[in-house]
């Protein structure tokens, strides 16, 4: 029961760092949570009678789990003071970089670490606000034991000027941790910020794994995840196919090809139910969807809505084209566009594309150039530390997305 509950606490978003909901918010996802565990339970029951509980027992166990997991979230929220489990940060530079660090205000942004302040360089510029700048009267050493600083962060416009080689030697061979900028916002905010990206970072750095393990790996969870799908939704999918049919008239069309951009550029057709008008696209040119669009049909709301017209991917995922968990494909129009606008926007797509991703999971919908550059920063953070414990946890987490609409258009 207890893994079950947990499992079902990560599905509803209960330990995601991103998770910004009220206490009713949060109460109410908790109660979803036992009722996913009582539902799981006696499914397995059903099938393994060996391991039986009792209705009346099961009952009760899902009422105290209910009521002690909201009990010990508030608790921990009202005694427990957070900063005692963060990291004391301190940031080496003051300039356009270190600004980035300033801007990460949300609470959410900060849930690992404090800021003890900013140290100029030698001959670098002041951006950073002037109240967190603070003066090194002796060593940069010295300053860090006085503060207590867990970590510093290299944040500096310019290394090639005054770069303190040896004030950081010492930091680091007295305990302290030292970080550059772009790993440091990669681990706090899960993605990798462009504007502080450079090529060889991503040359240099760890990731980015394509071993042989991985892939047999990633295919395993793809088939296995992909037949167990099938097997749980095809009413589902019956039932959306009656569905077109009824609406549109029998000779419609129910599912729809697309050209998208898969596996190292190639195209393929991805496969999905048709939720727009057959003439959504007369005139041949790719449009992104918008809220409300006209072209919607009714059934293609709902199943958009609830991400019923994504199963069909399923079958491209059996077929090889699609992963699981992968950067959404694209329509080459689009890819051929973003390319051109957007740095490091083809490097997504040295893994395969998914049905789910992290980008999905951590952004809403995204139907401009200004959301492909944002969503794009998550897609790299999947392609430099993609793993099978990390695809599993986004498997899990998608049922937030689904079940709360999160981010459907």
């Amino acid at each position: 029961f207890t893994l079950t509950m947990m499992m079902a606490l990560l599905a509803m978003g209960m330990y995601s760092s991103r998770q910004r909901s009220s206490a009713e918010g949060q109460v109410l996802r908790i109660v979803a949570s036992g009722v996913f565990s009582f539902v799981s339970l006696a499914l397995l029951y059903y099938v393994v009678p060996s391991r039986f509980m009792g209705r009346g027992v099961l009952g009760l166990t899902v009422v105290v789990g209910i009521l002690a997991s909201a009990a010990i979230r508030l608790a921990m929220s009202r005694i427990i003071d957070e900063s005692i489990f963060k990291r004391r940060v301190l940031v080496y530079g003051a300039g356009s970089q270190a600004l980035m660090i300033a801007q990460l205000r949300r609470r959410s942004d900060q849930r690992g670490f404090s800021i003890v302040g900013f140290v100029k360089c030698v001959e670098g510029p002041v951006e950073v606000p002037l109240d967190k700048m603070l003066v090194a009267e002796g060593t940069l050493l010295e300053l860090c034991r006085e503060l207590s600083v867990d970590e510093i962060v290299v944040a500096m416009d310019d290394r090639r000027r005054s770069f303190p080689v040896q004030e950081l030697l010492e930091c680091r061979l007295s305990d302290i941790d030292v970080i550059d900028l772009s790993s440091f916002l990669e681990r706090e905010t899960g993605k990798v910020r462009l504007e502080a990206l450079n090529p060889s970072w991503m040359i240099f750095g760890q990731g980015f794994s394509r071993s042989g393990p991985r892939q047999l790996t990633a295919r395993s969870l793809d088939v296995l995840a992909s037949l167990a799908l099938l097997a749980v939704t095809w009413p589902i999918m019956l039932i959306t196919i009656i569905a077109i049919k009824i609406e549109d008239g029998i000779k419609a069309p129910v599912f729809y090809r697309q050209k998208r951009v898969g596996f190292e550029g190639k195209a393929f057709d991805v496969l999905k139910f048709r939720s727009m008008r057959v003439d959504a696209e007369k005139d041949g040119k790719a449009q992104w969807a918008q809220k409300e669009d006209r072209r919607i049909t009714r059934v293609g709301a709902v199943s958009r809505s609830i991400r019923i017209d994504e199963l069909p991917q399923i079958f491209n995922v059996l077929a090889g084209d699609m992963r699981f968990v992968g950067p959404r494909p694209e329509r080459p129009e689009f890819v051929a566009e973003l390319g051109e606008k957007i740095p490091y926007y083809r490097e997504r797509h040295f893994v395969k594309p998914g049905i789910t991703g992290w980008a999905q999971l951590c952004y809403p919908y995204g139907a401009s150039e200004k959301d492909a550059a944002e969503k794009l920063q998550y897609d790299l953070y999947y392609v430099k530390n993609h793993s099978l414990i990390f695809d599993i946890s986004i498997l899990v987490q998608t049922a937030e997305v689904i079940i709360w609409r999160k981010g459907s258009r």
